[in-house]
């Protein structure tokens, strides 16, 4: 069993994005905590965030995957972009506080150019700036496609960071299947090796959520290019395996598929036929 979402509009408050999922049939969700491709955040109402708490209780929802703006890049090789990253980084820890006990997902970042091991440090800075021993929130690593100059397309990258953060207890994994299968991980023809493998690097007790879509691109393309489910080139029998697999059982799934409310409906409708 698995608990399945896709990405909502904080446009009208907390609660209404938990109605909108119950609509789609969703018993989890993810949001971006402020605009994905600026800076700016929405004030938050703490009674509207109880509402939302109540109404998953009422409706055994699994935690929620907020996620940060893309924007957000703690790594760059420009001065200016990291602080702002550590700045929307620790705002937003505080802000997940409101819902707590949720998870909070963000790109590594790209390193522009300074190499993946100096990237891998200044992730590690901005965390150990931004995490704090009594956080409630699990903040995710999500796993990359290797588009550019990504940090986090091998299973290593992420373990190294995750190794080198202080608090590494709040910390855990987002995997991604697009973002894998366009690194180069086979999750058609060999998802045991991929879960193996990610269980020898990373350890399986770190994977905290996935993001489920479809790839429009062949395995180790590094595009990053998100299709529906069954309609790229993962197809629908990879993604009958991987909804039933043992090593995703209670994980929230969200969908990141290009997709109004009708086809999130569908695709939340057929992994809940399939699981």
């Amino acid at each position: 069993m698995i608990y399945i979402g896709n990405h909502l509009s904080t446009s009208d408050g907390f609660l209404k994005m938990g109605e909108k999922a119950l609509e789609l049939g969703a018993d989890t969700f993810a949001f971006f905590t402020r605009n994905p491709r600026g800076g700016s955040a929405k004030e938050i109402k703490p009674d509207d965030a109880k509402a939302l708490i109540r109404l998953m209780e009422e409706n055994n929802f699994g935690k929620l995957v907020a996620h940060a703006p893309y924007t957000m890049n703690l790594c760059s090789a420009t001065e200016d972009t990291r602080k702002f990253g550590l700045e929307m980084l620790c705002d937003d820890l505080k802000r997940m506080e409101y819902l707590p006990g949720n998870y909070y997902n963000f790109h590594p970042g790209s390193h522009t150019g300074q190499g993946v091991e100096t990237g891998i440090e200044q992730i590690i800075e901005a965390l150990d700036k931004a995490l704090e021993s009594d956080l409630s929130t699990t903040v995710l690593l999500e796993t990359m496609a290797g588009k550019g100059s990504e940090v986090g397309s091998r299973f290593e990258e992420i373990k190294a960071i995750l190794d080198g953060v202080k608090h590494t207890e709040k910390m855990g994994v987002c995997l991604d299947t697009c973002h894998v299968y366009d690194a180069g991980y086979d999750i058609v023809g060999d998802l045991e090796g991929v879960v193996a493998e990610f269980d020898r690097v990373i350890g399986l007790e770190r994977l905290k959520a996935v993001h489920i879509n479809d790839s429009m691109n062949p395995m180790g393309s590094h595009k990053d290019r998100h299709q529906k489910i069954g309609q790229g080139s993962i197809g629908y029998e990879a993604f009958k395996r991987i909804i039933t697999h043992p090593a995703f059982a209670g994980k929230p799934f969200i969908l990141e598929t290009p997709n109004e409310d009708d086809g999130y409906k569908a695709e939340i409708a057929w992994v809940r036929a399939n699981m």
